[in-house]
This record gives structure tokens, sequence and C-alpha cells, in this order.
């Protein structure tokens, strides 16, 4: 309700998920859906009334969107405007990717999401059918869902470049301020025992 309200755009967005022992996991850093997807809402001047949008976007949309939004020029960026989505949310969508390292991927459609990590393994969930993924596809040699997998995989990045080492500095002010990660936890605790 403030003067500003007719030239001010809003973006609010939250944390990624958080595993709570689904998939007997704790924490964050899986590219399953519970850790990669996160809450988006865009407001902007002269929308009137709410309305769902169901596509799946990515944190590097954010940018060109915006760019896009204040009518400013194009650069060549890694995201993608969803300005479209705005106004039409029921449009047709590219899947979107989420990377947790060299050759660890996530590619996820509206119906379907397909995870490569990087020694070889791969994932194949039914959004429609298996929300919460539990069954692994990824090993059904249908030829339909080989041509699921094809066509996500397309989506794949092309060139990959070797993740950026901790620096120094870094490591030792993690020592200094006792921040440090304990390195012994992950081994020690054993997930069967969550029950």
């Amino acid at each position: 309700k403030s003067q500003y309200a007719d030239n001010t755009m809003i973006v609010l967005w939250g944390d990624h998920g958080w595993h709570l022992g689904e998939k007997l996991r704790f924490r964050k850093a899986t590219l399953w859906k519970e850790s990669t997807q996160m809450p988006l809402l865009v407001h902007l001047p002269g929308m009137k009334s709410q309305q769902e949008c169901f596509r799946n976007v990515n944190l590097l949309d954010l940018y060109p969107t915006l760019i896009d939004l204040c009518g400013l020029p194009s650069k060549d960026l890694d995201g993608k405007s969803f300005t479209p989505l705005l106004g039409q949310p029921d449009l047709a969508w590219e899947p979107t990717v989420t990377t947790a390292g060299k050759g660890n991927h996530s590619v996820m459609s509206e119906k379907w999401h397909y995870i490569t990590y990087a020694e070889g393994g791969e994932e194949l969930y039914s959004m429609e059918k298996d929300p919460m993924e539990w069954t692994n596809l990824a090993n059904d040699k249908s030829p339909d869902l080989e041509k699921v997998k094809a066509e996500l995989r397309a989506f794949l990045p092309k060139n990959e470049v070797e993740s950026l080492a901790r620096s120094k500095n870094s490591e030792e002010s993690g020592k200094k301020s006792g921040k440090a990660n304990d390195l012994t936890i992950k081994p020690r605790r054993n997930l069967l025992e969550l029950k």
C-alpha cells in the first residue's frame, strides 16, 4: 500500500529443502527433490490476484528474469528468463538442472526427475506417480523409459569444470573460530539405526 507499490517488484525465495529422515537422510546436499526444491514468489506491479505455477525454474534464472522485467539490455548468461511464466503459468517449459559438483546433476521436469552421479550411477523418478522418489526406474530398460532418460540427458551440462578447492584462508578461519567441520561424524553415523 506504499507509494512505491506501482513500480516495485518483489521476489521472495527461501533456502532449499532439508531432509528430516526422508530416504534415511538428514540435512541437505542430495540431488533429490526434497533437498533441491525451494519456495519462490514473484509479485509485479499490476498483479491483482495470486496464480500458482508448477514449472521448474532455477535461481540462475532470477537475474535474466529481472533484466527482462526491467527492460534492460540482455546479457549472455547461464540462466533463462522465466518472464513468460509470470503471464502464462501453465506454459510448456524446459526442465531445470541442479549441479552438486562435477558429474553430479539433477534434471527436473514436471513429470520426471533424472539424476546422474560422477561415478556412473543414475536415478529416474516419476513425479506424477512417485513424488517422494521411492522407486528408482533408471534400470528399467523399457523403450519408453529409455526415451525419457535420453530426452533428459540432453539437458546435462556439455562442459564441466573441476570443483574449486577450498581456500587455505577459509580452512584456517574455520579452525580459529571453532567452526571447522567434524569429519568424524559422517563415518560414525549409522542411518539404519534411525527408526
